[in-house]
């Protein structure tokens, strides 16, 4: 019993010495978001309610630039020619540290906060990667530094950017080409995880395009020889790409979706469409294997002798890493200390874990020491990549979710609408505070961050990866 408690025993006095040790200032933050508590909270989950998805996240974005407007920030709605996209300033002059915020959701993902699968609204989006915490979290932790600009304790400007489309089209990329960084000296993001870490992993580059084949409809029995097949092209195409991925390294991904393979089973299909991404842990390493992609469309084409169309969608670079912001993270991270969870929550989190089969060893909430950086992560794409790539930027990951919950799905949803998610937002919002106040009152852990940025980009020229053209806005046109 006594080896049982001595662990515990410790946890528990390290936690209370860390928390004592936290400055007065850092305090002083970390009560200005709890002072908004409810308010957070509430926004958050009109946010997990909503659920918008890509570009159309109208009610979302409204929701946080109002909110910002009344605390006092300086709003510019639409930024990028983007309707959903805006820019929150506060404050003048140097430092400029910015910090981002999500808020689309995911297709067909809808669940109540209920730890088994429940939707609630059949077919739905769902919040399954918790942007409705993302945004909000953020946003506290801009309002956190507001409130000491405004009373004179430090001096420089806050934003906080509303980034809208991160699941699907990338609306940073067009934020960026718009030139919204140029003048901010070092940013802030966060994402929602099933682990609390200052993030000195990279991600992975990706372009995301679609092939379309155009043949000729004939009656599938009648007369087939009247007619060319589109979707024979499609699973030529297809077929091609699973063979092919033995010959790409293993660091490279591809996947794919058919959209449209026809309609109906008695007619020659006369058209039909897919949307592919390929991913690697290198931009330099992804474009090959993206060219010979789009060449095997012609092959597929000619061999099912149809028409076809490549059509670039979307793209983004790997997250340039920043170390030395990564430290003033930890560093604040081990003030903070782990979150405590209710033994409701823990119930809750066990109850994920049983209904996707994971082990049920409830939530992970354990601060680590800071990980070496690896040189070829795993891992998903995020268009903050190239925000990193543009200015110096630092990530945390904070706990929303049990441990080994399946992320993009109904599990995530349920613990964004309820306490374990509204916990870890709120956690978020104080640690990035803590570490935008280290930058304020810092020069030199400004110049510290900016100076491994350069030597990490070297001579390498940004250039973005999106189409000719505005985003692609829905309903852009009306």
């Amino acid at each position: 019993m006594k080896k049982t408690l001595l662990p515990l025993l410790l946890l528990f006095i390290g936690i209370g010495y860390a928390q004592e040790q936290i400055p007065s200032e850092k305090k002083q933050l970390i009560n200005s978001i709890e002072s908004r508590k409810s308010e957070l909270i509430d926004l958050s989950d009109k946010i997990w309610a909503l659920a918008e998805t890509a570009f159309e996240e109208n009610e979302s974005a409204k929701l946080l630039a109002d909110f910002a407007e009344k605390e006092g920030f300086k709003v510019e709605r639409g930024a990028a020619e983007i309707p959903t996209a805006f820019v929150a300033t506060y404050g003048s002059g140097s430092p400029v540290i910015s910090v981002l915020g999500e808020f689309d959701a995911l297709p067909g993902i809808s669940q109540k906060a209920k730890p088994t699968k429940e939707p609630l609204k059949e077919g739905a989006a769902g919040h399954g990667c918790g942007h409705n915490l993302f945004g909000v979290g953020s946003l506290a932790a801009a309002i956190a530094i507001k409130d000491m600009i405004e009373k004179g304790e430090i001096q420089g400007t806050v934003k906080f950017f509303g980034t809208p489309s991160e699941e699907k089209y990338f609306g940073k990329i067009w934020m960026v080409d718009a030139g919204l960084w140029d003048d901010v000296d070092v940013n802030i993001s966060w994402h929602p995880g099933a682990k609390t870490e200052a993030d000195v992993q990279s991600s992975l580059a990706l372009v995301d395009f679609k092939i379309e084949f155009f043949g000729q409809a004939a009656h599938a029995s009648a007369d087939p020889w009247n007619g060319r097949s589109a979707s024979d092209a499609l699973e030529l195409y297809t077929t091609g790409v699973n063979y092919y991925r033995e010959h790409v390294k293993p660091t490279v991904r591809m996947h794919y979706h058919i959209q449209d393979g026809g309609q109906v089973v008695n007619v020659v299909p006369d058209y039909s469409l897919l949307w592919m991404r390929v991913r690697d842990t290198k931009r330099d390493g992804l474009m090959p294997v993206y060219e010979h992609a789009k060449k095997m469309a012609e092959g597929a084409a000619i061999m099912a002798n149809v028409d076809y169309k490549v059509s670039l969608i979307s793209g983004i670079y790997e997250t340039l890493v920043n170390r030395e912001g990564g430290k003033i993270m930890q560093k604040n991270l081990e003030l903070l200390g782990p979150i405590e969870y209710t033994e409701e929550e823990t119930e809750f989190g066990k109850k994920i874990q049983e209904a996707t089969d994971k082990e049920m060893v409830g939530m992970d909430a354990e601060i680590r020491p800071l990980e070496e950086t690896k040189e070829h992560p795993g891992g998903g794409s995020t268009d903050v990549g190239d925000v990193s790539w543009n200015v110096p930027n630092i990530n945390l990951s904070v706990t929303v979710a049990p441990k080994d919950t399946p992320w993009h799905s109904w599990a995530v949803v349920a613990c964004g609408g309820m306490s374990i998610g509204h916990k870890g937002m709120l956690y978020a919002g104080k640690a990035m505070s803590m570490t935008m106040l280290d930058l304020f009152q810092n020069p030199e852990l400004v110049e510290k961050v900016k100076a491994e940025y350069k030597e990490r980009k070297g001579d390498a020229e940004y250039e973005s990866i999106i189409p000719d053209g505005p985003p692609p806005i829905p309903n852009a046109e009306k």
